[in-house]
């Protein structure tokens, strides 16, 4: 949408106001709402065609908005789309159970300390799998600390070629780079790995189908972001109960949104970049 890529499709209208994560107070409830008063603080997520959240009122949808306990800090603005893309991704498409029970389980995340990557990197080792991960040299220690067992730097030669320093076949790829080819994955997958891309293009989808009527045992998998009330206020959980840190790269004024998402369009960030409103 920032290139003008979607458009006829996005913006529908203009005035856009971008962005879909938000956090914040209650300020008035519509008719017929009875889980939310006004005073209530809340993390939501709004609807991607419409935007409206780099504004400093927003009307919320009740399916995607929970409460956000003093324990939790406003940075959980960070928290939506990238934290509910990477629980579906590591639980839902991976089955890593996050009880800790998926010992075994061996697990390549690209692009690690990105703002889907550093979730996804904590809720793989609340399962218990082993994480191998890719990353810029500057975010290794970080990455490390979030639990990650491997770290590459992406511009080493193991780091292009994705090769485990431990010599391991990866049973899942969560993919949340760019410009990596099948062709780099398929020889570092166990027999039947799967590689889950989180921004699937035409081209993903294609290849996914293919893969499945030749009956390949090694699938491609494009990931659509399913949003559900429900994974959110696990997430808010994990959050409060400090299982899941929320890295911030950096904090903006309102004033100065222009910088934040020169910030995030740069591709570097490291975490998630937050407007202060």
């Amino acid at each position: 949408m920032q290139n003008g890529m979607l458009r006829p499709l996005l913006p529908l209208k203009l005035p856009f106001f971008p962005v879909t994560d938000v956090t914040g107070e209650v300020i008035h409830v519509g008719p017929g709402v009875k889980d939310f008063k006004p005073g209530d603080k809340v993390v939501s997520m709004l609807n991607f065609w419409k935007g409206g959240g780099l504004a400093e009122y927003a009307v919320v949808p009740l399916k995607t908005t929970v409460k956000r306990p003093p324990e939790v800090l406003p940075e959980a603005a960070g928290l939506p789309v990238a934290g509910l893309t990477a629980l579906q991704a590591v639980r839902d498409v991976a089955g890593i159970k996050l009880d800790g029970s998926s010992k075994g389980v061996n697990l390549l995340i690209t692009a690690a300390s990105g703002g889907v990557g550093h979730f996804a990197v904590q809720l793989a080792k609340l399962g218990n799998a082993h994480v191998t991960a890719t990353c810029g040299a500057r975010n290794i220690e970080l990455v490390k600390k979030l639990g990650a067992d491997e770290v590459l730097d992406y511009k080493t030669p193991e780091g292009a070629t994705l090769t485990s320093p431990s010599g391991r076949k990866y049973d899942v790829v969560i993919h949340c780079a760019s410009n990596i080819t099948w062709s780099t994955f398929e020889p570092n997958l166990s027999t039947f790995g799967k590689v889950i891309d989180i921004t699937p293009t035409f081209k993903s989808f294609l290849a996914s189908v293919t893969k499945k009527i030749t009956f390949s045992k090694k699938q491609l998998v494009p990931l659509l972001l399913i949003p559900r009330c429900e994974n959110l206020a696990l997430l808010v959980d994990l959050v409060k109960e400090q299982k899941l840190k929320i890295v911030v790269d950096s904090m903006y004024p309102l004033a100065k949104a222009e910088g934040a998402w020169a910030k995030i369009m740069d591709g570097h960030a490291t975490g998630k970049v937050i407007v202060n409103i």
